[in-house]
């Protein structure tokens, strides 16, 4: 009882604190400015919004940090953009101190004081610029809040201590050891018996891997098989699947592991998903309204739960970023939901063994590839990069799904199903092709006409512009994606029943 008044005096203490910072005072002001090409483009028109203009100074509505845009011209920063940013986020920084982006011509910065974009710190002999003083109330006042919230924290954590103690010796719920200890690593042994293995027909074929329908133990299930020397992508793939809490409906279910004995070669045992890749399902299918939402809904909820740190009692699943997210590599089961799989480019974040990023950056399906990773400037020092790229793809899988929605071309003909930008590229996706049309245009799929005359067509255009923002930091979370999803559930009553 005492930790727990402690624990509410601290919590209203950084409510206080919070509450009496220079932010809640009065609302952010940052300077503003677009030059011709930036006022152009669909990516801006949300900073234009972000905020009431007058003249030169625009007024946050929903954030408290400044950005600016700039590229370098003859050996000097040139305005781009400078605005409100267009959502809350960290942005420590009192003064405008500039991170070159996109092979050293394009630059951006993130400040917290008011105009404070308006005049920037650029180094362009260092990759770091100068380290420069905060506005000291405003340091005082995080630092003050930080060490509130480390207060409350800790109560929390010894307060959870107890309880968990106390219901230890009460007996563990859910079949959980007392003994077990808190791991990145599962202790259950998931080989299988390779010989009760029955390969049956190959069901696709891929640069790494086969995958096969088998029947294991009188179940018809899928086996991917890839050849011997391919041992550390088994691996990492086999590392993913065996996380501790990896079991969610939109993830493949995981049976376990083997390898042949006649060539060496590695297996991974899954479910078998009845209607195969969502790639080859769109080909063949045209989907009502409802099936569109069953699909995005179940695939942004498996890619949420893959994203989610998650702690329960004795075990940990630590984040995980896809890095490969395509078409090909979700499936669609017999219920007509969405399956993640295909872990063998994915990388687990914040594990217990250190697990170093600079690895090779070019991981993926082409198309699917977000504008940083494309053009090889992803920060390496933030674990939320990966993530983002993901849901760039996110965007793109959701956008071949609803091209494909019957209800969302209503007397008229579904178009064929196309991977993203292969009608645009005429088919020609290649690097340079991508970097040209995603980086320097910032296109992206073409939306039909028409989806703006649909009672939830802006909604859709709005989630996906959302989803493939042409700046990392103001993409939307994969749980974000499903809560808006879930919100459009109620418009497949304005469709015909033969289209809902």
């Amino acid at each position: 009882m005492i930790l727990q008044q402690w624990l509410v005096i601290l919590a209203a203490v950084f409510i206080c604190t919070c509450m009496c910072s220079p932010f809640s005072l009065q609302k952010r002001r940052c300077a503003f400015h677009l030059n011709g090409t930036a006022a152009n483009t669909e990516q801006n028109n949300k900073y234009v919004t972000s905020g009431n203009v007058t003249r030169s100074v625009q007024v946050c509505e929903s954030t408290h940090c400044c950005v600016g845009y700039f590229r370098v011209l003859s050996g000097q920063p040139v305005v781009d953009l400078l605005a409100c940013d267009v959502a809350e986020k960290a942005c420590p920084d009192a003064v405008c101190k500039t991170q070159t982006r996109f092979k050293w011509n394009y630059m951006k910065c993130v400040c917290n004081t008011d105009l404070c974009n308006s005049n920037i710190t650029w180094t362009p002999d260092s990759e770091q610029p100068q380290h420069t003083h905060s506005n000291l109330e405003v340091a005082v006042t995080l630092i003050g809040a930080l060490l509130v919230l480390g207060f409350v924290i800790a109560a929390a954590k010894w307060i959870h201590f107890f309880k968990s103690k106390k219901e230890n010796l009460q007996g563990c719920p859910h079949g959980h050891s007392v003994s077990s200890r808190l791991s990145c690593q599962t202790t259950k042994n998931n080989e299988v018996d390779v010989a009760d293995i029955e390969l049956q027909h190959i069901l696709a074929r891929g640069y790494f891997a086969t995958v096969w329908q088998a029947k294991y133990r009188g179940s018809a299930v899928a086996v991917k098989v890839l050849p011997s020397d391919w041992k550390h992508r088994f691996t990492a793939e086999k590392e993913v699947y065996e996380l501790p809490l990896m079991k969610h409906a939109g993830i493949l279910h995981f049976l376990g592991t083997g390898r042949k004995q006649d060539d060496g070669s590695w297996l991974i045992v899954v479910q078998l998903a009845e209607y195969g890749s969502l790639c080859s399902f769109l080909c063949t299918h045209t989907i009502s309204w409802m099936q569109s939402l069953k699909l995005c809904q179940s695939l942004s909820q498996g890619l949420s739960y893959l994203h989610s740190d998650l702690h329960s009692y004795d075990m940990h699943k630590p984040a995980v970023a896809h890095r490969d997210l395509s078409s090909s590599n979700v499936l669609v089961k017999a219920d007509g939901t969405c399956a993640l799989c295909d872990f063998g480019c994915s990388t687990i974040l914040r594990t217990c063994s250190y697990q170093s990023h600079l690895m090779a950056m070019m991981r993926g399906t082409l198309c699917y590839m977000a504008p940083e990773i494309l053009d090889g400037a992803v920060d390496l020092r933030s674990s939320s990069c990966f993530k983002q790229g993901d849901i760039y793809a996110l965007g793109l899988l959701l956008w071949e799904i609803w091209m494909r929605c019957s209800a969302l071309f209503a007397g008229g003909n579904v178009p064929q199903h196309l991977l993203p930008y292969e009608s645009e590229l005429e088919g020609n996706v290649t690097l340079e092709s991508l970097i040209m049309h995603v980086i320097t245009r910032e296109k992206r799929p073409s939306i039909p006409k028409h989806w703006e005359l649909l009672p939830q067509g802006s909604a859709l255009q709005e989630l996906l512009s959302d989803c493939w923002e042409f700046d990392p930091d103001a993409r939307v979370t994969a749980q974000c994606v499903a809560d808006r999803l879930d919100s459009l559930q109620s418009t497949m009553t304005l469709f015909p029943p033969d289209l809902q």
